[in-house]
């Protein structure tokens, strides 16, 4: 039976939690990274699908290779982030279904088959899985900024060459400098955004 979490997790995961830019110098390790792609893969996507990838953009030359591609007011939160996920989505995901999927013999097919309904596919639920991984690394007392601001293409070229990944976002991960937070923005009100028929 599922509990309600308590106020301090739904604290930490959304009411206090925020989109940072100012990092602390404090490292984020390997196994760090293994436990939060080890939460984060449970979560639901369609079919079972799973198409999201992940580069962890971490060493100098690899925030160097990165650079390039990042608009003016995305380069120093990121130079300075201890890691920078290249949040992607692997085109041909469908390959992986008869093992995520074995229930269902056609899976694959009804996707490569159809590359319009696979690249929907792709990117509707690698944008899913990449907000799944923010909360499993602030479940996990990271912070995170996560990003639009950058040159798609020249990722895609620079980090996936081969042609079969593409990008979808950016997330800056790390410790966050707390005192340095812009005010809060406001929210929509459930009657704005929301209607129950």
């Amino acid at each position: 039976m599922n509990n309600r979490l308590n106020q301090d997790a739904l604290e930490q995961l959304f009411l206090h939690a925020r989109t940072h830019t100012v990092w602390q110098d404090k490292a984020v390790t390997d196994e760090q990274l293994r436990e939060l792609y080890g939460l984060a893969r449970w979560a639901p996507t369609s079919m079972n699908c799973l198409p999201m990838r992940l580069v962890f953009v971490r060493s100098d030359q690899a925030k160097e290779k990165l650079k390039p591609a990042l608009a003016e007011g995305n380069v120093d939160k990121t130079l300075t982030a201890p890691v920078t996920v290249i949040v992607a989505y692997d085109t041909a995901f469908f390959d992986q279904l008869p093992k995520l999927f074995p229930h269902m013999g056609g899976a694959r097919a009804m996707y490569a088959d159809n590359p319009p309904l696979s690249e929907e596919t792709a990117f509707r639920n690698s944008s899913l899985q990449g907000a799944y991984l923010i909360l499993a690394a602030r479940s996990l007392g990271l912070d995170v900024g996560a990003m639009s601001g950058f040159d798609n293409a020249r990722v895609d070229h620079d980090f996936f060459p081969e042609g079969r990944w593409k990008s979808n976002f950016l997330m800056n991960m790390g410790y966050g400098d707390h005192e340095k937070l812009h005010a809060r923005g406001p929210r929509l009100e459930f009657n704005q955004a929301c209607e129950i028929h």
